[in-house]
């Protein structure tokens, strides 16, 4: 089964950062296999806290969006985030 990274962000303070974090992701992503599916656009909070992007990457499974998590890849682009934003990251698998 599918392996999804679910990320809600609550705060970003450096989009800047943002844009920097993502450039480094994106290659991270890609040598898992991974797609992204939603990245930003219009949203609507309906329930719980109000978020200025979402992001929901695709993966082959469940243990491969650990592996690209935990790569060394990944995690550098990650530590570029520390301090300039608030969010809620989750690996969830499809059912």
């Amino acid at each position: 089964m599918k392996g999804y990274w679910v990320c809600i962000y609550e705060k970003i303070d450096n989009p800047e950062k943002l844009k920097e974090y993502a450039s480094k992701a994106k290659p991270a992503v890609e040598k898992f296999s991974g797609k992204f599916i939603v990245r930003g656009g219009k949203n609507k909070t309906t329930e719980g806290i109000n978020s200025p992007r979402t992001v929901v990457v695709e993966f082959p499974d469940y243990n491969t969006a650990i592996e690209c998590y935990d790569s060394k890849e990944y995690q550098d682009a990650h530590e570029v985030l520390d301090g300039y934003v608030v969010r809620h990251h989750q690996i969830v698998e499809a059912s």
